[in-house]
């Protein structure tokens, strides 16, 4: 069932029923693209069209985030559970080593993604390439075309991991197309994931801000505070 979010829309979908949903797309062999939503997102696609045209046009959208489900509820259009990218990725893959769908990696930098690659059961690895190819964004769709994936996984930052999907999405035609953000650092061990207690808490932001503070200070300062902002206006019946 798809909800509206502070004017997005974002389907309220368990990660069980998230999965489902996803085996059905690779089954049915239609290009379809999933996104992820967060408190940072919501606010920068405000002042992005291009990344709102990008959330619009997205076929899948998870509640990444604890902050929107815990909003959502606020706004008495309740998202039943956060369904983490990491997480959504990590079900995903397994998925396909059960089913026999084949994967491209396609972000981080050279050493990072060859690591996640080595992750994945060769039969299973469609390809993959880092994620520093501006200027190079045609022969990369053609790339992925020509290994002929089920799954795309985008570890680049936003927006330029939504911008880049849903322009070449058709192009690249890889059934399921996901952005991952930082995913790919985490698995390859490079950025350590928040324990449970601090996801639960939804306090992984504040995790993330303790390892890299220079890096993530003035942007956690800027987007959660927004984002408050934001709810709290529409919770008071003002719009945005």
């Amino acid at each position: 069932m798809r909800t509206n979010f502070l004017g997005l829309p974002v389907d309220a979908l368990t990660m069980e029923e998230t999965v489902s949903a996803v085996e059905t797309i690779i089954k049915n062999k239609v290009v379809k693209q999933h996104m992820c939503i967060n408190a940072a997102k919501v606010v920068n696609s405000f002042n992005n069209s291009e990344l709102k045209d990008s959330i619009l046009d997205s076929d899948l959208i998870s509640a990444d985030g604890q902050s929107v489900v815990w909003a959502s509820k606020l706004l008495g259009s309740p998202i039943p559970e956060r369904v983490a990218g990491i997480d959504l990725m990590a079900e995903t893959i397994e998925m396909a080593k059960q089913k026999g769908y084949t994967v491209f990696l396609l972000g981080a930098k050279p050493e990072v993604v060859l690591k996640v690659s080595q992750t994945i059961p060769k039969e299973n690895l469609a390809g993959f390439h880092h994620g520093y190819f501006a200027g190079e964004e045609d022969r990369i769709a053609n790339l992925i075309l020509e290994s002929k994936a089920d799954i795309l996984f985008v570890a680049m930052s936003s927006p330029h991991k939504e911008v880049f999907c849903t322009r070449y999405k058709d192009v690249m035609n890889v059934p399921f197309v996901m952005g991952v953000g930082g995913s790919f650092d985490v698995v390859a061990g490079v950025v350590r994931r928040a324990p449970k207690v601090w996801q639960n808490m939804g306090a992984e932001w504040l995790y993330r801000l303790l390892q890299e503070p220079r890096r993530m200070f003035g942007r956690y300062l800027k987007t959660n505070t927004l984002f408050a902002y934001y709810l709290l206006k529409n919770i008071l019946g003002f719009q945005k």
